[in-house]
């Protein structure tokens, strides 16, 4: 299983609402990288659930439901979307102040390259986190 990281506006499309949803089509994702991100995803594969503009902090754990299909708002048919389903949030959410100040995050797609919506997250970032949201 693969770990990912998947931003979203909370004002837009908060944690909350896909706990209110159950699932969500993840589509919109315009960025190439990114897009090949959601292309790599598989079922089963888990995201940590970052708040951007607002927050930014890591609030919650999706799984991926669906493998990448056309995205239905993408006319030229060139982009992929992902279904989502909610996992669980994080007993303590884990903001990007403290990510950044973790050694062992230093390398992190997401803090390197953070214009990106969608960033792989190594086995050991994912149990880094995971302690920082005091889940282990």
């Amino acid at each position: 299983m693969a770990h990912w990281l998947v931003k979203s506006e909370a004002a837009k499309y908060a944690f909350a609402d896909l706990v209110r949803d159950g699932k969500t089509v993840w589509d919109g994702v315009r960025n190439n990288t990114a897009a090949l991100h959601l292309k790599a995803m598989k079922v089963g594969d888990e995201a940590f659930y970052y708040h951007s503009q607002e927050g930014l902090e890591v609030v919650g754990v999706a799984r991926v439901v669906t493998e990448a299909f056309l995205d239905p708002g993408d006319p030229a048919g060139r982009f992929v979307a992902v279904e989502l389903a909610p996992v669980r949030p994080l007993k303590s959410p884990v903001t990007l102040a403290r990510m950044k100040a973790n050694p062992a995050l230093a390398d992190m797609a997401m803090l390197r390259l953070f214009r990106l919506s969608v960033s792989p997250v190594k086995p050991d970032e994912w149990a880094a986190i995971l302690t920082m949201a005091g889940e282990r």
